[in-house]
């Protein structure tokens, strides 16, 4: 396990490794990854809809799931409010320049993992045969993906030491990692499993696409299901709350977004947060984006 955890983190570093000024290179990546991340969660898809007894585990998966989803939210939350009381972030006028079409267009654009996810079920319990190398497909596809985001993260025009030198951007990410391996403790006896699967369940921090196919991976399709829901339940929620929560404690609602709070969640966090919070919610979600994939492979490896 521990050989294959450091195989699946080698690409990540590699790619951290390696500067690109090109910027049609850098254009062909980006969408190279777009185009990666649908392809492995119609993978993930496919081993859940050819998985033995899967319509008979739905009702325990979404329990599951919702024991997750659940914990975590509570725990998470809880973490950033007692940060906010410590060190408060002065909120910003909102801008009113983000009309509601635009967060509408993001907030169904958050489905579109759900979508990607169920099209792969559908195709492997109805039409499609078992494949015998799927397997091996969406491991090399994932280290693929990894090597393409190291590139990203590291090309990105950010500054790793201006990023770790961003205070409340570094408050948040250690409080969510914190947080969140406190709720996995008292998720052991919950979902039975041992405890380092548990924190590795954990510590996907919103990278669904990655917690699926590594969870999938190690404990098998059901449980790669129920971090991929967890996950990506994480993201469609935070865009729920964020235009509620941000205008009186940033932190909470730039935190809870995790590892998406860099990309995927930043505009609204930039239209209903102000400028002022774009630079922490950048510094919070690389530093997660980084430790997601680290973690997950250190507590799997521990098996």
């Amino acid at each position: 396990m521990l050989t294959g955890a450091l195989l699946i983190l080698a690409p990540l570093f590699l790619g951290f490794a390696l500067t690109l000024k090109n910027r049609r290179l850098m254009t062909a990546i980006h969408y190279s990854v777009e185009v990666l991340v649908y392809f492995i969660l119609a993978l993930l898809g496919l081993a859940l809809g050819q998985m033995e007894g899967l319509t008979g585990q739905l009702g325990t998966m979404a329990g599951q799931m919702s024991a997750l989803v659940a914990v975590l939210f509570v725990a998470n939350m809880l973490g950033l409010w007692l940060l906010h009381r410590w060190r408060p972030m002065p909120p910003e006028p909102r801008d009113a320049g983000a009309g509601r079409a635009g967060y509408l267009r993001l907030f169904m654009a958050g489905l579109k993992p759900l979508f990607a996810v169920l099209a792969g079920v559908l195709s492997g319990y109805f039409l499609l045969p078992k494949l015998p190398q799927a397997e091996q497909l969406a491991t090399w596809s994932l280290m693929l993906l990894l090597f393409l985001i190291g590139l990203q993260l590291r090309n990105a025009g950010l500054s790793l030491r201006k990023l770790l030198m961003n205070t409340q951007g570094l408050g948040i990410a250690i409080v969510l990692v914190l947080s969140s391996l406190l709720a996995g403790v008292l998720l052991m006896p919950v979902l039975g499993l041992p405890w380092h699967d548990v924190l590795a369940l954990v510590s996907g921090f919103g990278w669904y696409s990655l917690s699926g196919i590594v969870i999938g991976e190690a404990l098998g399709p059901a449980w790669g299901g129920v971090a991929f829901l967890n996950d990506v339940l994480r993201e469609i929620i935070a865009l729920a709350i964020i235009p509620l929560v941000i205008g009186s404690r940033p932190a909470m609602a730039i935190g809870y977004g995790g590892a998406t709070s860099m990309d995927f969640t930043l505009p609204v966090i930039r239209s209903n947060g102000g400028l002022s919070c774009v630079p922490v919610a950048i510094a919070s979600g690389f530093l997660l984006s980084f430790l997601s994939p680290v973690l997950m492979g250190v507590f799997l490896s521990l098996g």
